[in-house]
């Protein structure tokens, strides 16, 4: 990507845009499309890009009233701004930057901070349910994270879909990352409903494995992570499988979600390419 052949960047499943901000950084690629099916989180990045300094503002507030509290007046402010979040999502339909949807993007944060295990989880209704969590001293509010967040999204395509909606941008000069909803491991806690349209099960999986070889046939460069199946059942060989015209590499990778903090540690996951990537 260094020497200019790739000139755009896309990755369909934004999450928190860890490899995103990784490559927007390190390569001098002219064109980024990034994004998620999830509303809140595309919202959340739009307010950091266009009007941070109110978000700055809002979370300021609420560090100050909450971060001097004990647990249970703590808890109270969550689960009060949890009930104001939930009855305010219909602010997302505007396609205006409104007041509502600037305080809605603080909230979204403030909740990622103050939540158990920084989850995002809704029920069948679209409500936001993730309890309180036990935090000392929770970064509500990290002023320069989000300033270098604001510099990295200047310039950015940030859009809500799905990840077909993303294919009018990919040409054989683009460089795509894929990082869906993984696979759920047996016997492990399964995270793939992390937005009420956002069930993904194996057929899901499955088309999303021939949207990667229709780009592959476009000349697009692809990359691809997900659960290794290996972890749990030798036998499993589901993307071996799915991917088998295809790159696949074990790599090591510690769990960051697990309910039982002694089950959070070193285990491999799958980067799926369709090129040769060196040791």
């Amino acid at each position: 990507m260094r020497d200019g052949t790739i000139t755009r960047y896309v990755e369909p499943f934004g999450g928190g845009g860890s490899v995103f901000f990784y490559i927007k950084k390190m390569y001098p690629i002219r064109e980024f499309h990034f994004g998620d099916v999830n509303p809140d989180l595309v919202n959340a990045y739009i307010i950091i890009r266009d009007k941070l300094n109110p978000v700055i503002d809002s979370l300021q507030a609420v560090a100050e009233e909450y971060l001097p509290l004990d647990h249970a007046d703590r808890a109270k402010v969550f689960y009060r701004i949890r009930d104001e979040y939930n009855s305010t999502a219909g602010c997302l339909n505007s396609k205006r930057i409104t007041a509502a949807r600037v305080r809605r993007a603080a909230q979204t944060i403030f909740l990622n901070r103050t939540c158990f295990n920084g989850l995002y989880r809704v029920n069948s209704q679209g409500r936001y349910n993730v309890p309180h969590g036990r935090y000392k001293t929770p970064p509500i509010c990290n002023e320069a994270n989000l300033r270098s967040a604001n510099r990295a999204l200047q310039g950015v395509n940030v859009s809500c879909g799905s990840y077909e909606s993303f294919e009018p941008h990919i040409d054989d000069r683009s460089f795509v990352y894929f990082d869906p909803p993984y696979r759920p491991l047996p016997n492990t806690p399964s995270f793939t409903a992390y937005a009420k349209t956002a069930s993904f099960g194996d057929e899901d999986q499955e088309a999303l494995a021939a949207f990667y070889s229709t780009l592959h046939r476009k000349g697009a460069l692809l990359m691809l992570s997900n659960s290794d199946p290996h972890v749990t059942d030798d036998a499993d060989d589901f993307f071996d499988d799915l991917y088998d015209d295809f790159n696949i590499r074990r790599v090591a990778a510690n769990r960051s979600i697990n309910s039982d903090a002694g089950k959070r540690g070193a285990i491999t996951e799958i980067l799926i390419t369709n090129y040769e990537v060196k040791p």
